[in-house]
């Protein structure tokens, strides 16, 4: 498949990679069918962000059509749903998960102490951004793993478009959720 890989410092090339597999249970694969461009992916361009390395795949506001499902998912998704893949990645089990905490989620950052030496505590899983946050692949590619993927999904209706929901998975709730905590109405 095609993806957006950093090579380093501003070196960001369309490469061609290996598809992505199911490599656990509670994992999906979609069909990226769009993907933004935020304003962090350029911190990451420009290297100010550390714990990147050369072949990281990146982005990540995408959605897309699940294409395959672990048989972990247990029916909270199937083949041909339309989702949005949130930046975070979420267990939904866990206490913070549980305290709907998912920014700091016990178990989806494969790094932590990577995290925890430079944030101070540690971070979620997050998509396409840093080995600080687990090292995910991210959405700016043909296909995406989806890990915990019963968790960590917004169902599409069908009655509206990608351009109409894909904010969804980073940009609206960033502005929402930081309104919310100033208590501007």
């Amino acid at each position: 498949m095609r993806a957006l890989v950093w090579h380093g410092k501003e070196d960001i090339r369309c490469d061609q990679v290996s598809d992505p597999e199911i490599e656990d249970e509670r994992d999906a694969i979609i069909k990226v069918t769009s993907c933004a461009i935020c304003g962090s992916d350029l911190h990451l361009y420009h290297n100010y962000v550390p714990a990147m390395l050369p072949g990281d795949i990146m982005g990540h506001e995408m959605m897309g059509e699940v294409v395959e499902v672990g048989r972990g998912v247990n029916g909270a998704l199937k083949k041909g749903d339309r989702i949005v893949v949130p930046f975070t990645i979420i267990c939904g089990e866990c206490d913070q998960c549980k305290r709907q905490n998912f920014s700091v989620c016990e178990r989806t950052n494969r790094k932590k102490n990577l995290g925890d030496k430079v944030f101070g505590h540690t971070t979620a899983g997050l998509f396409g951004y840093t080995h600080l946050t687990g090292g995910y692949p991210g959405g700016q590619a043909e296909y995406l793993r989806v890990p915990f993927a019963d968790a960590t999904h917004l169902k599409v209706p069908d009655n509206l478009t990608d351009e109409q929901v894909l904010f969804l998975g980073d940009i609206f709730p960033t502005g929402w959720q930081a309104a919310a905590q100033c208590d501007i109405e």
